[in-house]
């Protein structure tokens, strides 16, 4: 059986909302707080319409697949993923089946801490304009896609109204504190890596990606989401080159579909077509597949 799209939970859950993000919801479950992935989609800062069918579980079952395997290298907010553990604080367990999350709560740290393989998406157009990514100094005569020589972290600061800010080391440091900041850029580096070797076994370049960290009774914990199509830049190495824009392994069909249309980019879009949608679905059921090695 083939479950419908979701695009919010709000009337299969009987907790309160805490928070309702783009993506995903946040509701209280008291000690602890309960994820739920929709199948909400958004570009250039709209959600778009319709959802795309698989997307949310695609979400939280990849996120939870690379919890698992980096555990032993940072500790994380994860709880379980058994709805059925949930009791009455859910209505219809098999549409929430595979897209929710109970996690610990932590506070938030208020950086985005991505890390860069290859020069590519807004480092590229950084790079172009100052020769520099997030005030690290590059050598001059880099070609897009190239692979720096060792991975870079580029931080930003986040917004919740608006992008978020890229910045400077230097200016993380200001914000969190020195030790902080490094500890933060240390972890990055190293899931990064562990990741990308991961991924390369499997045909798979990973570009790019980016983490969120909280603190729960003062240690460094992963939270949110970690290496999904919505957080990372995947490229399958056989449409690897140099000065193209390299077809991702993600919602690339709907940013590309939006685009080419006539939409003005101020103004709320219109429907995406069905075969837009299609594509989408069936890149995250891919590279979820691809990954894991597990059909969905």
């Amino acid at each position: 059986m083939t479950l419908p799209a979701l695009s919010t939970a709000t009337h299969l859950v009987n907790v309160p909302l805490l928070y309702k993000g783009k993506v995903r919801e946040l509701y209280d479950l008291g000690e602890h707080v309960l994820i739920v992935v929709t199948d909400r989609i958004s570009a250039f800062d709209y959600v778009l319409e319709p959802p795309v069918p698989a997307k949310g579980t695609v979400l939280n079952k990849l996120s939870a697949f690379w919890f698992g395997q980096t555990e032993q290298l940072i500790s994380n907010h994860v709880v379980h993923t058994d709805v059925n553990l949930l009791g009455d604080a859910v209505k219809d367990k098999a549409l929430l089946d595979g897209r929710i999350m109970v996690c610990r709560r932590a506070e938030r740290i208020d950086i985005e801490c991505v890390v860069r393989g290859y020069i590519t998406g807004g480092g590229w157009r950084q790079y172009q304009s100052t020769g520099e990514v997030n005030g690290i100094k590059l050598p001059e005569g880099m070609r897009k896609n190239e692979a720096f020589p060792k991975p870079i972290f580029t931080p930003a600061a986040k917004n919740d109204v608006g992008h978020d800010e890229d910045i400077s080391l230097d200016r993380m440091q200001e914000l969190v504190g020195e030790e902080l900041a490094l500890q933060l850029q240390d972890r990055s580096l190293m899931l990064y890596k562990f990741a990308r070797d991961y991924c390369s076994k499997h045909s798979i370049i990973l570009a790019d990606c980016k983490f969120e960290f909280g603190l729960i009774d003062g240690e460094i914990v992963l939270i949110d989401e970690i290496f999904t199509p919505d957080s990372s830049r995947f490229w399958d190495v056989n449409h690897y080159a140099l000065d193209i824009e390299i077809d991702s392994m993600d919602k690339e069909p709907v940013r590309t579909y939006l685009a080419s249309s006539d939409w003005d980019k101020n103004s709320e879009p219109g429907p995406l077509p069905q075969a837009v949608v299609e594509e989408t679905t069936r890149r995250y059921t891919d590279i979820y597949s691809r990954i894991t090695g597990v059909s969905l």
